[in-house]
C-alpha cells in the first residue's frame, strides 16, 4: 500500500462520524478512531495495545463485537452500552487471509442523542395532550386550518386530534416519521396530511405498499434501471419510485415487510441520499421525505433477525401510533357518514342508514378498524334493495365459499385429480377459493380480512393466478 493510500485510510478513520475499531485475529486492538475515546470513556492510547477480551471485562465494551465475530466467524451487529454509559450501534465484518481470520473492522454510532431527542418528543407529545384539553378551541388561522384536516380525515376523538396537532407540529421538518398501529386504522391517510402540511406539499407523494411488489422485481422498482439493464428492461430506462419522489414525501407502507437486502440497500440511501440505477455506476442525488408505517412490532422483528437494528433507529426517528377504531369509538359517525356519501355517489342512489344499524356500528369491536367498517358499509350497502340500509344478514357476512350445493362445495375444494400432485393440488385449491372471493368480495382487504392473511398476500396471490375483483 502505497504513503498517499494510508493517508487517504487514516483521514476517513480519523473525520468519519463512526468510531472504528481495527481488532486482530486474537482481540489485540491495533488502531481506534480518535472520537471513540469519548463514547468508551478511555483515551485512545489506552484502547490502542489492550484486547477485546480485556475491554469487555473491564465493562468498557458491554458486549464487545469484535469478540463475536472472532467466536462465530462472521459478521455481527449488536447494541452496545459502553462504560460511559452511552448507546451504540455497532457493526463488525471479519477480513480473512488465505482462509484465516487475519482482522476484524468494527464500527459504531453513538444513539444517545438520538434518544435523548425522542425523550424529548414525548415530553413535547405530552404537553400539547395536556395543551389540548385545557384549550377549548382557538379561532386563530392555524387552529382553523387543523380543524379543516380533521374534518377530512373524519377525526372527533381526543386523542387523534392530539395526534394531528402533533403531526402538524413536526410537519416543516425533515425528520422522518414511523407510523404505528393496527391494520385499516387510517396510516396512509395520517401519511398524507402530514405531506399537505409539510413544506414539500407541492412535492409529489409517491406511496409504495413493500408487501405488494413482488420480491425479484422491488429494486427495479425502487430504483429505477439503465436501459438494457436485464432482459425486459424498457429500451429507454426507468427512474425509481426513490428518484420519482424528489422534492416531495416518500411513503414507504408495510416496511416490515422489506426484504433484508433491500433494507441494507435503502439505508445506504438514507445514509448517502443518493440512488444507484440498476446497471449504472453513476449514483444520483435524490432529495425527498421519508415517512414509513407499519402493523408489526419492528422491534421483535430486529430481535428475530428479520429487520436490520440499523434500520430501525434510522426510521425511529418520531414514532407515532395510531389506536385502534376500538378505543376511539367517537370518530365512527363521522366516517360513516363520510364512507356512506362515497357509496352514493359511486353507485348513483341515495340510500340512509336504518336506525337499527347504529347500535352495530357503535358497538363493534372492528379488530379490521377503519378498512373493516368501510367493508361492512359496502356490504350493507349492496345487499339492502330499498332505500334503506339495514345490517348484513348472517348469510351475507358468512365464509362465501361454505355452500350446500354438491356442485358450488366441489369448486370451492376441489378433489385430486390422477397423476396430480399435492403442489398442484393446493394450487388448484386455493384459486378456487380466491375465485369465489372475487366473485362476492368487494376488495382485497375484505379478502384479507375473511381469509385472515395480509392485504399484500392476497394481492400477490391474485397475481400469481391472474384474477381479478368483479365487482
Amino acid at each position: 500500500m502505497s504513503d498517499i493510500d494510508r493517508e487517504v485510510i487514516r483521514t476517513i478513520v480519523e473525520t468519519a462520524n463512526d468510531h472504528f475499531f481495527i481488532v486482530d485475529g486474537e482481540g489485540l486492538v491495533l488502531d481506534v478512531s480518535p472520537g471513540a475515546a469519548a463514547v468508551y470513556g478511555m483515551a485512545r492510547e489506552r484502547l490502542i495495545g489492550s484486547t477485546v477480551q480485556r475491554l469487555e471485562a473491564e465493562g468498557v465494551l458491554k458486549p464487545s463485537i469484535s469478540l463475536e465475530v472472532i467466536r462465530n466467524g462472521k459478521p455481527a451487529q449488536l447494541m452496545q452500552v459502553t462504560g460511559t454509559g452511552r448507546r451504540v450501534i455497532a457493526e463488525a465484518h471479519p477480513v480473512y487471509v488465505e482462509g484465516k481470520l487475519a482482522r476484524i473492522v468494527s464500527r459504531s454510532r453513538d444513539l444517545t442523542d438520538l434518544q435523548l431527542l425522542q425523550d424529548e418528543y414525548a415530553l413535547l407529545q405530552k404537553r400539547f395532550s395536556e395543551h389540548l384539553k385545557r384549550s377549548q378551541g382557538g379561532g386563530n388561522a392555524e387552529d382553523g386550518q387543523l380543524e379543516a384536516a380533521l374534518d377530512e380525515l373524519q377525526v372527533r376523538s381526543d386523542v387523534m386530534r392530539e395526534l394531528a396537532l402533533l403531526l402538524k407540529r413536526v410537519a416543516p421538518s425533515d425528520a422522518t416519521v414511523l407510523m404505528l398501529g393496527e391494520s385499516g386504522v387510517g396510516k396512509t391517510a395520517f401519511a398524507r396530511q402530514l405531506h399537505r402540511w409539510s413544506r414539500r406539499h407541492a412535492g409529489p407523494f409517491v406511496e409504495v405498499n413493500c408487501g405488494a411488489i413482488p420480491e425479484n422485481l422491488f429494486e427495479s422498482e425502487m430504483f429505477g434501471y439503465q436501459p438494457g439493464a436485464f432482459s425486459g428492461a424498457a429500451r429507454q430506462g426507468k427512474a425509481g419510485l426513490l428518484e420519482q419522489a424528489e422534492g416531495g414525501t416518500l411513503f414507504l407502507d408495510e416496511i416490515g415487510e422489506l426484504p433484508l437486502p433491500m433494507q441494507t440497500k435503502l439505508l445506504k440511501v438514507i445514509q448517502d441520499g443518493s440512488v444507484t440505477r440498476l446497471g449504472d455506476t453513476r449514483p444520483r442525488r435524490v432529495d425527498f421525505r421519508l415517512v414509513v408505517a407499519t402493523n408489526q412490532d419492528l422491534a421483535r422483528r430486529v430481535e428475530s433477525g428479520a429487520f436490520r437494528l440499523d434500520l430501525y433507529y434510522r426510521l425511529n426517528v418520531i414514532p407515532v401510533t395510531l389506536p385502534p377504531l376500538r378505543e376511539r369509538r367517537e370518530d365512527i359517525p363521522a366516517l360513516v357518514e363520510a364512507c356512506l356519501e362515497r357509496l352514493n355517489q359511486r353507485y348513483g342512489q341515495r340510500k340512509l342508514l336504518h336506525g337499527s344499524t347504529w347500535s352495530e356500528l357503535m358497538g363493534g369491536d372492528w379488530p379490521g378498524n377503519v378498512r373493516q367498517l368501510e367493508n361492512w358499509l359496502e356490504r350493507a350497502w349492496l345487499s339492502s334493495p330499498g332505500d334503506l340500509i339495514h345490517s348484513p344478514t348472517r348469510a351475507e357476512t358468512a365464509a362465501p365459499v361454505a355452500v350446500s350445493s354438491p356442485d358450488r362445495a366441489t369448486a370451492a375444494v376441489p378433489t385430486l385429480t390422477q397423476g396430480e400432485g399435492l403442489n398442484d393440488y393446493l394450487a388448484r385449491a386455493e384459486r378456487s377459493v380466491l375465485e369465489e372471493m372475487c366473485r362476492t368480495l368487494a376488495s382485497t382487504y375484505a379478502i384479507a380480512e375473511r381469509l385472515g392473511v395480509s392485504q399484500p398476500s392476497v394481492v400477490r396471490k391474485l397475481k400469481k393466478h391472474g384474477l381479478r375483483i368483479e365487482r
